[in-house]
């Protein structure tokens, strides 16, 4: 199985936009992130989002370009604060691939209790609009494949 772990694009302070919905610059990004996930043909079956603006609109671009048979839907357990330990004992019992497109710290702390299962240790540096693939090896362990963020995309 493999885990797609996306942190949302570039959005809007709070400030220019209470719903924080994704700058010109978060859209430029997510969509050259899309395209590149489509050409490696990333075999998603479904799409997970945290139901906030900015992370439901980098969905809906990643879904766009990805066709997930399984659509593009909010899920809870992907909001900022949230227990990393709600998608952990779920993932556990999947054996499809899926995208999460979230938030840190929230990411960051599933990576890592996936990864070496400590929630609290530093595994992975997201960067806004990147994704990383994670490759179950064994039942309850996880390694990182593959990372990608926007900037290293020609």
């Amino acid at each position: 199985m493999f885990l797609y772990l996306v942190q949302h694009a570039e959005a809007a302070r709070e400030e220019e936009d209470p719903a924080r919905d994704l700058t010109e610059k978060g859209h430029g990004d997510i969509e050259i992130v899309s395209h590149y996930l489509k050409r490696l043909d990333v075999p998603v079956r479904q799409i997970f989002h945290s139901g906030k603006t900015r992370a439901k609109t980098t969905a809906k671009v990643l879904g766009r370009h990805l066709q997930p048979p399984g659509g593009v839907s909010e899920a809870p357990g992907l909001a900022p604060l949230d227990d990393p330990e709600i998608w952990a004992d779920r993932i556990a019992h999947l054996d499809e691939d899926i995208m999460l497109v979230g938030h840190l710290p929230h990411l960051g702390k599933l990576a890592a209790l996936l990864i070496s299962g400590d929630k609290e240790r530093s595994v992975i540096n997201f960067q806004m609009g990147g994704a990383v693939c994670l490759r179950r090896v064994h039942s309850n362990q996880w390694a990182v494949d593959w990372l990608i963020v926007p900037e290293n995309i020609l």
